[in-house]
């Protein structure tokens, strides 16, 4: 499962990687990369735990190792890159740098000298990922240390004291293993009450902090792991439907076929009717139009989305 932690495929062992895309959302997800967001025009309502905010043309968002991050921005139109490398391209000893937000404005990064530095390293990563010449494992790594240091030289630490970076720490890590848990356990009888004494929260507490860094409640997107996994078997076993149903966690055919259409816009039976479900992706996200594309040779959670 890739539900809310990305496992990225890569062409090698060089774990840096690089898209455009326009008119992109994606739901929520972490990974232990650092993801570099560049809005290259338009705008786009993201949120990176608890902060949630919304970027313009020239703004960078940085993504921390193992930050929850999604974007809503369905009805709004934008270009978008992506950076994405794996932390040790700065540091073999990497630790999360724990900014005080993750937005970074177009005007900050022009006061701090790395508006232009910014643009050269995104077109020179592009360049050299797509040539591959001699040494461009190098340049890249170059390019990314030098401005990843630069930037942070300039952007503002966490003021929270530690008692209270400690405790959000300790919230991140919990909700990471829960949705591990989930994803292991689907099939079992996960109630919200369940998840709430998991993380030691009370319920309504328990479904705030989902939803504030999740971006969905905790009943949607235990659905949505289900459904998943139920449409992979059904896709690849002659099971029954109603016994996919069961072993899914679902109390009946009838709950089951009904949350699988709210989420795929599909039946059961029309699923299996179509020309190719092998190609139709299901993962993360309640499909509200047809225009949700799933991206090809990328990650699971983007959708709604051209290649630039």
């Amino acid at each position: 499962m890739k539900a809310f932690h990305e496992v990225r495929s890569y062409d090698s062992d060089f774990m840096v990687w690089h898209a455009a895309y326009e008119n992109i959302s994606f739901l929520a997800h972490w990974h232990q990369e650092i993801e570099l967001i560049y809005l290259r025009s338009g705008s786009a309502r993201l949120s990176v735990n608890d902060h949630n905010f919304t970027a313009y043309a020239g703004d960078l968002v940085v993504v921390d190792s193992g930050d929850f991050h999604y974007s809503d921005s369905s009805e709004l139109k934008n270009r978008i890159e992506f950076l994405i490398f794996d932390p040790g391209i700065v540091s073999s000893l990497y630790r999360p740098s724990r900014f005080a937000h993750p937005l970074v404005s177009s005007s900050l990064l022009e006061k701090w000298g790395l508006s232009r530095r910014l643009e050269e390293m995104f077109v020179t990563v592009s360049r050299e990922l797509s040539a591959k010449e001699s040494y461009y494992q190098d340049i890249v790594k170059a390019e990314v240390r030098s401005f990843w240091y630069r930037l942070k030289r300039c952007m503002p630490a966490d003021a929270s004291d530690s008692g209270g970076q400690n405790r959000r720490l300790h919230t991140l890590y919990d909700l990471q293993q829960l949705l591990s848990y989930i994803d292991e356990h689907y099939s079992e009888n996960l109630t919200l009450g369940f998840a709430a004494k998991r993380m030691g929260f009370s319920e309504s507490h328990f479904s705030r902090v989902f939803k504030r860094l999740i971006g969905i409640n905790f009943v949607t997107y235990l659905n949505m792991v289900r459904i998943e996994h139920a449409a992979e078997q059904l896709r690849g076993t002659s099971r029954q439907i109603t016994e996919v149903a069961l072993g899914c966690g679902f109390n009946s055919a009838r709950s089951f076929n009904r949350v699988f259409k709210e989420i795929t816009g599909y039946t059961p039976s029309q699923f299996l009717r179509l020309p190719d479900p092998e190609s139709y992706n299901l993962t993360y996200y309640k499909r509200k139009s047809l225009e949700k594309e799933y991206v090809r040779d990328d990650s699971v959670t983007l959708v709604k989305n051209q290649t630039c």
